[in-house]
């Protein structure tokens, strides 16, 4: 008889600005089981959005992915991180400015620090971005999820202007660039 294998789900921790776009990008990707925005990378416990918008937390905004890593692999979630925002500025992303939008990626275990250094390296020796990338490696440490409110916000608030101007730009890239990791991907429509 064999034994049952246990299927393990992963954790991928990235910023890239505010939560409401990157939690809207990777929610549509298959072997993506769900994405919560939070706060992490700082020292504040227990952060309200409030007082990490106000840049003095040391804590970004960021989405935890929880991943099925037979369906999607951790390199797919860098590589749509990395197209899905500007890692070159450093605490910026568009008209978001502070650390709290700062590009980082938190690794969850230590097969992904390597993992992470060895896509950004390659992004540097291809210089496909001009200039050089500013994304920070840290360990996850504590992770404090959003508020409520936070939650599926493009999905609950489609027709706010922010939402409007900032996020469909970013899904018609995903659409275009990578319909193969899409949970649609396949599907009759």
């Amino acid at each position: 008889m064999l034994a049952a294998v246990e299927r393990r789900n992963e954790v991928a921790v990235f910023g890239g600005g505010c939560f409401w776009c990157t939690e809207a990008v990777f929610d549509g990707l298959r072997g993506v089981l769900s994405v919560m925005p939070g706060y992490a990378g700082g020292s504040t416990k227990n952060p309200t959005y409030e007082q990490v918008c106000a840049g003095r937390t040391g804590h970004a905004e960021v989405i935890k992915i929880e991943f099925d890593p037979t369906q999607i692999a951790y390199r797919d979630l860098l590589t749509v991180f990395f197209a899905t925002h500007d890692p070159t500025t450093l605490n910026r992303q568009g008209n978001d400015v502070g650390t709290q939008y700062r590009s980082i990626v938190l690794y969850a275990n230590e097969a992904q620090k390597p993992e992470a250094e060895k896509f950004i390296a390659e992004l540097e020796s291809s210089q496909s971005y001009g200039d050089p990338i500013v994304t920070e490696v840290k360990p996850l440490g504590e992770f404090y999820a959003a508020e409520d409110y936070h939650r599926k916000y493009y999905a609950n608030n489609p027709y706010q202007p922010y939402c409007q101007a900032m996020i469909p730009p970013k899904l018609r890239k995903v659409h275009k660039q990578f319909a193969e990791l899409l949970k649609s991907h396949g599907k009759a429509s």
